[in-house]
């Protein structure tokens, strides 16, 4: 009888699974993918339950602020370089180095952040996340030395990952096809407006506020985290969004480590993660010293604060398109297309005068946010890979990143104090950028190699 009783659940389990694949194929926009040896084949994503789920939106607001508070603290050092060197007597290298501490310590926790992650799930994690780069914002007011400083700015680098890993495995948990690409570009929105609040109203608004306090400022960015993660949490324990999370929770996962030996066992891996690195030192490196480079070319710092923001409000207009545009078919294409956007963007920002000096913050803004979307919407859709194992992947791709990410704004602090500019360093990404092409035409070759 029980064994009768089996044969019947597994028949249904069967015709579930078959006609949620019969769906799937009928969707207008199929992921067609790259394996590691240049196969391309079709991944199913078995989620059926999160992906048509009506409130899937709301999860999606609820990651976008926590992102958003993230990429005010990430930002908020910026705009606030001169008065901070001032007051703790630290030079150009130090301060680059204040830059790159958080990167630092992303790098070592991005991949057990990501595996605490999916073993979490996404409500405490990122919850968790959002209180850690809090916690980073309030020591930074408290910050008296360098050294304080340095382990304030070091502690986002435990929530940073957590946040930067969890926002794509959600997305890649609740959305699916066209939306997915949607959704990507929505979320990333966020930390280019948390970015655009940061260097826009730090001296214009926050700063005469609290009369020139800028330990103020961060406490101010310090209570929005908070308040981004409690409303977080809030959303995600909704009844309706808990019982579908459970419902795809279901398969035991497999030793970490042997997950992230077969996602570097793919060469289309390995070279999605080696163009994160050059990727995020160009936007980490230009993101940290846009506004000191601007005032060093003669404008005043608020100025120079509202002219750092246009590379994140054309960042945010790309974001909302680009990566919809991204299919498999056009992917590779796309990708090639932003690469050369850094390259020129980075070119351009040598120039002072006003005309060459605008094309170069634009293009900066194409490819910034963009540019790193595509390269994790084509992570997590690689095979073997999928919404179960998104946040270890995500993990292991900020992880290299992160690199990048240490040495941009230590590099450019460290070349400006050498040469007493920041040409150098400029010339250094530009070289960076030109590498990112070549991989962008390598990860093309991939694409169609034969079977």
């Amino acid at each position: 009888m029980n064994t009768a009783r089996g044969r019947i659940f597994f028949t249904r389990g069967l015709l579930r699974k078959f006609r949620a694949f019969c769906r799937f194929l009928q969707s207008s926009d199929q992921p067609y993918l790259i394996d590691g040896d240049g196969c391309s084949r079709f991944l199913f994503f078995d989620n059926p339950v999160t992906h048509s789920h009506p409130l899937r939106w709301l999860v999606l607001f609820g990651v976008w602020l926590i992102y958003g508070a993230f990429g005010v603290i990430a930002t908020s050092l910026a705009p606030l370089v001169a008065r901070i060197e001032s007051d703790l007597s630290l030079s150009h290298v130090a301060m680059g180095s204040v830059m790159g501490a958080w990167q630092l310590v992303f790098i070592a926790a991005a991949v057990p952040c990501g595996m605490l992650l999916d073993r979490l799930g996404s409500r405490w994690a990122l919850l968790l996340g959002a209180l850690s780069i809090a916690a980073s914002a309030w020591g930074r007011s408290l910050a008296h030395d360098y050294v304080d400083l340095l382990l304030a700015v070091m502690l986002f680098g435990v929530g940073g990952p957590i946040i930067s890993a969890g926002a794509p495995k959600v997305i890649a948990s609740w959305f699916a096809g066209s939306s997915r690409g949607l959704a990507m570009g929505l979320y990333v929105t966020g930390p280019a407006i948390g970015s655009v609040c940061a260097l826009t109203l730090t001296h214009s608004w926050l700063m005469p506020l609290f009369d020139d306090d800028w330990r103020a400022v961060f406490r101010v960015w310090a209570i929005l985290a908070a308040v981004a993660g409690a409303l977080w949490w809030i959303i995600a324990s909704l009844p309706s969004l808990r019982a579908a999370t459970q419902a795809t929770r279901r398969d035991p996962a497999a030793p970490r480590p042997k997950i992230i030996g077969s996602f570097i066992a793919q060469p289309a891996v390995r070279l999605v993660l080696l163009m994160s690195v050059g990727v995020f030192m160009i936007n980490h490196g230009v993101m940290n010293w846009l506004p000191e480079l601007l005032v060093v070319s003669g404008m005043a710092r608020a100025q120079a604060g509202y002219w750092a923001a246009i590379p994140t409000l054309v960042g945010i207009l790309g974001s909302l398109t680009i990566p919809r545009l991204a299919t498999p078919t056009r992917r590779f294409p796309i990708l090639m297309g932003l690469c050369i956007a850094v390259l020129l963007g980075t070119f351009l920002l040598h120039f002072h005068q006003r005309p060459p000096l605008i094309a170069g913050l634009l293009l900066q803004g194409i490819a910034r946010a963009t540019l790193m979307t595509v390269l994790v919407l084509t992570l997590v859709e690689l095979p073997g890979i999928g919404d179960r194992h998104a946040g270890t992947a995500s993990g292991l791709f900020f992880a290299a990143a992160e690199v990048g990410g240490m040495l941009g704004p230590f590099c450019m602090g460290a070349l400006y104090d050498w040469t007493h500019g920041f040409g150098a360093g400029l010339s250094l990404f530009s070289l960076v950028a030109a590498g990112l092409i070549v991989g962008a035409r390598r990860m093309q070759q991939l694409a169609h190699a034969p079977s």
